[in-house]
């Protein structure tokens, strides 16, 4: 696991679940949230957003899934590379073009 996931999708999964199942137990979800984040070792904070994207993914609240969000990133990635691409090949036109034009002229 690298810095940012610093917890397992085991870890993260069960926490969500318990949050779900034991809802009803608390006055409201934050109430649970906290409860459960004290139980895993985690902050409240981060086991509220991982809630939220569990319930993007079952489409229960609106917003990008995860595997949108990855789709996303990876075509970031790839137009940042078109374009670095592009700008190398625009430059070695013009550096072409530029020789060209200095060339002397032949009959």
């Amino acid at each position: 696991m690298n810095k940012l996931t610093r917890y397992a999708p085991e870890v993260r999964d069960r926490a969500v679940r318990m949050v779900l199942e034991h809802r009803d137990e608390y006055p409201s979800q934050w109430a649970a949230i906290e409860s459960v984040s004290g139980k895993i070792g985690c902050k409240a904070e981060t086991l509220r957003q991982w809630l939220r994207q569990a319930e993007r993914d079952a489409g229960v609240r609106p917003g990008p899934t995860t595997s949108e969000t990855e789709r996303i990133k990876q075509l970031e990635r790839e137009v940042r590379e078109l374009r670095q691409a592009n700008e190398i090949l625009r430059k070695a036109s013009a550096f072409f073009a530029q020789a060209e034009l200095d060339r002397p002229f032949r009959r």
